[in-house]
């Protein structure tokens, strides 16, 4: 059974192969199962060591040179770390590239704080024009990756994880869909949470939406589904608690509603352990997630 970061490798090493345009920065991280590709395209996959503002600087560079970027490592190191890079490099110089990131927000507890990045999706949030893919199985990640890097010199985030959902959904980029239809409520579960939502929404009266694509944010889904159900709706997302909120307030600002974002918190959760206890630890395993859904729709 592949992961989203092993399906990474295989397309990206096959687009490569299959357009001169397409590029790959690496920060020594997931640099070794590229070893062949690098060999084949030495002037197209680059590895700048552990340096990730010169990660993104060179991305921003071959997309000024035409070509199509793909950069990775982990999250907290490509979005956090070269932030400034990421805003004046890509969004200001007004060119394109595929940012993959690996780890998320609870992946690898063992690697401590440095290596989780729960905000990384809010804080793209303040950067206009990006779109933010969070996959939650290998074969999603494979369709978005290709969309991303085929979408012209746009910005494209994909947000990989060892968190899955035991089978795909026939996502379409940039829309939610519609995976279970209630009364009494919205639930929206992105990426990977879709498992653990199903489980604790078992038996309970609301519409699941599934969303593979946060941004940009699938408005018009989310009021259509809250105009025939209670407007009670819960955001559950493997980051940042809340990080959605706003647009999904926007979307419903001339409806009465209620609204609870479920997500990673603010506080550190201080212990390594494994994902499955972090997620516990959260209140984002299914026990968890059925008492504050259930808490809040009564």
């Amino acid at each position: 059974m592949d992961t989203m970061r092993d399906r990474f490798t295989t397309v990206t090493t096959e687009l490569l192969g299959a357009d001169p345009r397409t590029a790959l920065v690496l920060a020594d991280i997931g640099a070794t199962p590229f070893a062949a590709a690098a060999l084949a395209h030495p002037d197209r996959v680059v590895n700048v060591g552990i340096r990730e503002q010169l990660l993104i600087g060179v991305a921003g560079g071959l997309a000024l040179a035409g070509l199509r970027p793909i950069a990775h490592t982990f999250a907290s190191f490509l979005i956090e770390r070269p932030f400034e890079q990421v805003k004046l490099d890509l969004v200001h110089q007004g060119v394109g590239a595929v940012l993959v990131s690996a780890l998320g927000s609870y992946d690898w507890p063992a690697g401590g704080r440095t290596h989780m990045s729960p905000g990384d999706v809010a804080l793209l949030d303040t950067l206009p024009g990006w779109q933010v893919h969070v996959p939650g199985h290998p074969d999603e990640a494979e369709l978005l990756l290709r969309h991303a890097v085929a979408d012209g010199d746009s910005l494209q985030y994909v947000r990989l994880s060892l968190h899955r959902n035991a089978a795909a959904q026939p996502v379409r980029p940039g829309e939610f869909r519609t995976v279970r239809t209630g009364r009494r409520g919205v639930v929206l579960a992105v990426g990977p949470m879709l498992d653990g939502v199903l489980a604790a929404t078992e038996g309970l009266d609301v519409t699941v939406l599934y969303a593979a694509t946060v941004r940009p944010f699938d408005a018009a889904a989310l009021r259509a589904a809250t105009e025939a159900a209670r407007a009670d709706v819960v955001l559950v997302e493997p980051y940042l608690a809340g990080t959605s909120a706003s647009p999904a307030g926007q979307a419903l600002a001339d409806l009465p509603h209620r609204l609870l974002g479920l997500g990673v918190p603010r506080e550190e959760h201080r212990h390594y352990g494994s994902m499955e206890e972090h997620l516990a630890g959260y209140g984002l395993d299914p026990a968890g997630l059925r008492e504050r859904i259930s808490g809040f729709l009564r």
